[in-house]
């Protein structure tokens, strides 16, 4: 099959797994998806590839717009959707980043393999949803006062290390070692920050959870060994991101934009790509703005994993340095970031807008910690709570095809209220622990409904079609032990 017929558009097949809209018309680029026929299908069917088409009018785009395998329908821009765009002549878009600024996962290693595990699910499954704030509205391991939450807002994960909340491993485990330089704390809106004030640590609702996993498998066994994974091994997944704060940064600036760079709107096909030339007093104060929440959310996520410590602690008598609960890495997956990329002969600097994807640097790339810059940055991408997540590392072709960006995760394929309509939460969690053995805690049977593993796509296939690319080679599998959501 050279084409592929998508209804409206028809894709031109590049080589194997890479499909393209051909610049036409308005486009300043053409527009690539990344994926097997499989997946095609169900990228086809919502609008996606419109929306990936909207997305090659944005002005400053380079090379061409990307959907990554998991792509879906997202606001204007398309979930799984990279764009890489020139910091002087650009823009930058808060729809392309999400309202979820820095959504993200980390991964946490233990000493523990699942026989130490198996018979106690329940009460580390009650255990941890006791002791980490979950669901909507307010609630999180810390409360703070306006100038804490500043402090927090500026310097990421480098406050918890002060406070006793991290320590320095945790740092140099993380994307940008936790902290985002140039975030301003007085580009947030005092509406944001309240928002954020009482919601550190807290997991949130819709997708976001922590699940307790065990290692499957292991495909790579050198870079496996520097990762620090094998087989039957406890690790702990925290997904969530910059909560309430992060949503208002994103709502405050769209319309700010919307208001104040409307010619510039009306020459893009969709109002939800709303951006600000580079350069500008607003692309500078939301780039300030979004480094803040940023920042915001890495200390979230490292607080729930300081809680988690402490109910490993409590729940297995033992120190949790004993249980060498140590964090393997934790990456971002909605943020747009000046990075230095190769376009054609000359090196620019691009704002790498990454919306459901994940930076997938190779080895020897600098931004990669000095632990894994021989191997390559790890990559963190969860399944369902019905299937297994992955690790992989940053692959050899991840920079020129795709601005060093791979999937995110399984990707959806029903919307919430078509989940709530086809599943009921609490036969949901019956038969995930009947079957296999995985307990689920949620706030809300609709929850679980929403978050059914008949939800999203194969997460198996997301992962094959990043490894056989290149741009993400995978290390190892995990799968279901206990989850909590909110």
């Amino acid at each position: 099959m050279t084409t592929y017929d998508a209804g409206e558009f028809t894709l031109q097949k590049v080589r194997e797994y890479v499909w393209e809209i051909p610049q036409e018309d308005e486009m300043r680029v053409p527009a690539r998806v990344l994926a097997s026929e499989e997946l095609l299908d169900e990228i086809s069917e919502d609008l996606s590839l419109q929306q990936l088409k909207n997305t090659t009018h944005l002005p400053g785009i380079q090379k061409y717009a990307l959907a990554m395998p998991d792509a879906h329908q997202g606001y204007g821009f398309p979930v799984g959707g990279v764009a890489g765009i020139d910091t002087e002549n650009g823009v930058i878009s808060p729809g392309a980043v999400g309202y979820d600024i820095n959504c993200g996962v980390r991964m946490m290693k233990t000493n523990l393999t699942y026989s130490d595990i198996q018979g106690r699910e329940q009460e580390l499954v009650d255990a941890l949803f006791e002791a980490i704030p979950s669901g909507l509205g307010g609630g999180g391991v810390v409360q703070t006062d306006v100038d804490t939450l500043a402090e927090i807002l500026e310097r990421g994960v480098e406050w918890a290390l002060e406070e006793g909340y991290a320590v320095e491993d945790d740092l140099t485990h993380c994307e940008d070692e936790g902290v985002r330089p140039g975030a301003d704390a007085d580009a947030v809106s005092k509406k944001a920050k309240d928002r954020g004030r009482q919601q550190l640590g807290s997991l949130g609702s819709g997708n976001h959870f922590l699940e307790v996993q065990r290692v499957t498998d292991v495909y790579r066994e050198d870079v496996a060994e520097r990762f620090g994974l094998e087989e039957d091994q406890i690790v702990v997944l925290i997904h969530c991101g910059s909560r309430g704060l992060g949503h208002q940064v994103c709502t405050d600036y769209l319309r700010e934009i919307e208001k104040t760079h409307e010619g510039l709107l009306e020459q893009l096909p969709d109002k939800e790509l709303a951006a600000a030339p580079a350069g500008s007093h607003l692309a500078e104060e939301y780039y300030a703005a979004m480094n803040a929440a940023i920042n915001f959310a890495w200390v979230n996520r490292q607080l729930i994993m300081h809680r988690t410590r402490e109910v490993f602690a409590d729940v297995f008598d033992r120190d949790w340095r004993d249980m060498e609960m140590e964090l393997l890495y934790d990456v971002a997956h909605n943020i747009a970031k000046k990075e230095t990329h190769t376009i054609g002969d000359e090196d620019r600097e691009l704002f790498v807008h990454r919306k459901g994807a994940t930076r997938a640097f190779p080895a020897g790339h600098p931004e990669v910690p000095a632990a894994y810059r021989d191997v390559g940055q790890p990559i963190i991408i969860p399944g369902s709570m019905g299937a297994g997540s992955y690790v992989l590392r940053g692959g050899e072709n991840s920079l020129a095809e795709t601005f060093g960006s791979t999937a995110h995760g399984a990707g959806r394929l029903m919307s919430r209220t078509e989940a709530k309509n086809t599943y009921w939460g609490e036969d949901v969690q019956d038969d995930l622990r009947e079957t296999q053995e995985i307990y689920v805690k949620a706030q809300s049977g609709a929850t679980v409904a929403e978050e059914a593993p008949g939800v999203y796509k194969d997460i198996d296939e997301v992962v094959r079609i990043s490894d056989e690319l290149g741009i993400g080679d995978r290390v190892a599998r995990t799968f279901p032990v206990c989850n909590i959501k909110g």
